[in-house]
């Protein structure tokens, strides 16, 4: 029997190969072995609990890392942030819709165009400089505009979309 991190990672591999190849497949979930941290919702055809995707930190992980290095408004200086694509995400759970809702621990909402991710390379960050976030310092889970790369990204609008302490998202 596989283990769960052998699984994850195993998922993690196809889809990164999926990806090279330009494939937009959704595949089964497998199961948080581990507190579940974020939970998605709505127009979604992959599910692992109660119609909805639920993945733990080495879940997401397994979907392949990216890196931005950008500066913020809420850090001192240029910071790197590690997480995953929100487009390969939203490609693994299949979803359909064309704008998503975003929910924080403390309820804060934001919505967010599903074009964004795939146009400006929107991460959902899970590491700061090197190291996991707390929900101390906006984490576990922290969308991510690599701010710097467009100065249209360097606004109000696309400040307000970065959602911190991200608990839920909802396909819409």
């Amino acid at each position: 029997m596989i283990s769960a991190r052998v699984r994850a990672s195993l998922i993690g591999m196809f889809i990164a190969f999926a990806g090279l190849m330009g494939a937009t497949y959704a595949i089964a979930l497998g199961t948080p072995t581990e507190r579940p941290i974020l939970t998605i919702s709505g127009k979604i055809a992959v599910t692992n609990k109660d119609s909805t995707a639920q993945f733990d930190r080495p879940m997401l992980e397994a979907l392949g890392m990216t890196t931005v290095e950008t500066t913020t408004p809420w850090h001192e200086g240029k910071v790197k942030f590690e997480g995953v694509l929100l487009d390969r995400l939203m490609k693994q759970v299949g979803a359909t819709g064309q704008r998503v809702a975003v929910v924080a621990l403390n309820d804060y909402t934001t919505e967010i165009p599903m074009e964004d991710f795939a146009k400006y390379n929107v991460i959902l960050a899970i590491k700061l400089n090197g190291e996991y976030m707390s929900v101390r310092d906006k984490g576990p889970l922290f969308i991510i505009y690599p701010y710097d790369s467009n100065p249209v990204l360097k606004t109000q609008t696309y400040y307000g979309r970065s959602a911190w302490q991200v608990a839920r998202i909802d396909v819409r």
